[in-house]
């Protein structure tokens, strides 16, 4: 039996790195090669050179590399060392100890989405590679207060990712929760000491995030690796919608009949379909979100049914409104909170405010087999939906909204994400 004393030793045990400082891999096409090279990256902190701590267990080595040179052209897809690194390059302002495979992940999986919000000061927090809560706002502050109170229980120990300089005020809002990673292009005046002040905290500088946004559109080379040795590469999504320009309103046929949606989106919920869809696109699949005036408000993710992760995200902004209103009145969460005459009073305004759902707009990363989906939202007060379209039964999802008088956009792309 092994002693309970080690259980708390392996998370600070950094695994030793079987793997070799580089990599090449070639790719042989009817006689011609391309060759890629890879270095594996490292840290100094407190005097020991070391690659990651371990990978997404405390028993599994792991190691990251870098591409350094060389270039492939594979159909719409080019891979080229121009030294544009993004989380295999950050450099730690603070590390505590050495990070594992999960602190980087969850950085990238924040760039993800923050590649393609970069107009406004963004905050994404990240728990195992998928966001718990995100917001745009006018400030970096309100960004994060926005996106950690989206789901404050989630965001515990979470990857906090910001796509501007983190000054004073964002610093001390951060520095009074609990994070284990902060990553920014950059950190103003006293926000880096503020920062320090949390001992265990990766404090993580990734300069060229502020080159993000060439990042958007721009395809990589996706590996996944087999249990039995084997690969499978793919290119790497990047979103056909660019603006609110590119949705196209709902319409379908069935039996010969045409079926439109009757509402167009106003202005501001083009914001929120854009802004959703953004985000939608860095959620695990199958997925569905509820988002209004630029912040998450439910965030299903990873189901095997489209209605059932659409229950899940409404059940979760019901939760997590209530979790708020209990911190920011009492100081304790939604679930300590003993005092029955309280709780119902925080319930019955949650249910009055349908979990914050009302006028929200509803983002599926895939189409809507059946109407049961959107109904689901359509229950709880939403305006729009945002999904890929293309289903046998489009227009019934249609026949839905319009009966409702929600509108509904089509984005003619699926973003699954596994």
């Amino acid at each position: 039996m092994k002693d309970y004393r080690e259980l708390k030793r392996m998370y600070r045990t950094i695994q030793e790195d079987p793997f070799p400082p580089r990599i090449e891999l070639a790719f042989v096409n009817e006689g011609e090669r391309y060759t890629l090279i890879y270095e594996k990256v490292s840290w100094t902190i407190e005097g020991e050179d070391r690659g990651l701590r371990y990978g997404e267990n405390p028993d599994q080595p792991a190691a990251m590399y870098r591409l350094v040179n060389g270039a492939v052209s594979l159909g719409s897809v080019e891979v080229f060392a121009d030294g544009a690194w993004l989380s295999s390059d950050v450099e730690l302002l603070q590390s505590g100890k050495h990070p594992g495979k999960i602190n980087i992940t969850d950085v990238d999986s924040a760039l993800h989405i923050l590649r393609y919000l970069q107009e406004r000061p963004c905050c994404v927090i990240v728990k195992h590679n998928n966001p718990s809560g995100v917001a745009v706002a006018d400030s970096l502050a309100e960004a994060y207060t926005k996106a950690y109170f989206a789901d404050r229980i989630a965001a515990f120990g979470g990857a906090v990712v910001l796509n501007r300089a983190v000054d004073r005020q964002t610093a001390e809002e951060i520095a009074r929760t609990y994070c284990e990673v902060v990553a920014a292009p950059d950190y103003e005046g006293e926000a880096l000491d503020l920062l320090k002040t949390r001992k265990n905290l990766r404090i993580m500088r990734i300069s060229r995030m502020e080159n993000l946004r060439e990042f958007a559109f721009r395809r990589y080379i996706d590996f996944t690796s087999l249990l039995d040795g084997g690969l499978i590469l793919q290119a790497s999504f990047a979103s056909s919608v660019r603006t609110a320009e590119d949705f196209f309103p709902a319409v379908a046929e069935h039996q010969g009949v045409r079926y439109e949606i009757e509402r167009k989106p106003t202005e501001k919920e083009l914001e929120d379909m854009l802004f959703g869809w953004f985000v939608e696109t860095g959620v695990t699949s199958n997925s569905v979100i509820y988002v209004k005036d630029g912040v998450t408000v439910g965030i299903g993710t990873g189901e095997q049914d489209r209605v059932g992760v659409a229950m899940i995200a409404r059940d979760k902004a019901y939760v997590k409104m209530a979790d708020r209103l209990c911190w920011q009145r009492f100081g304790v969460s939604w679930y300590e909170l003993d005092d029955e005459t309280k709780r119902r009073e925080i319930w019955e305004e949650v249910e009055e405010a349908r979990g914050g759902l009302e006028g929200a707009i509803m983002v599926s990363d895939a189409f809507f087999p059946f109407r049961d989906g959107v109904d689901v939202g359509i229950r709880e007060g939403i305006t729009g939906v945002v999904q890929p379209g293309g289903s046998l039964r489009d227009h019934e999802v249609i026949q839905a909204c319009n009966e409702a008088g929600v509108t509904m956009v089509f984005t003619g792309q699926r973003c699954f994400r596994h």
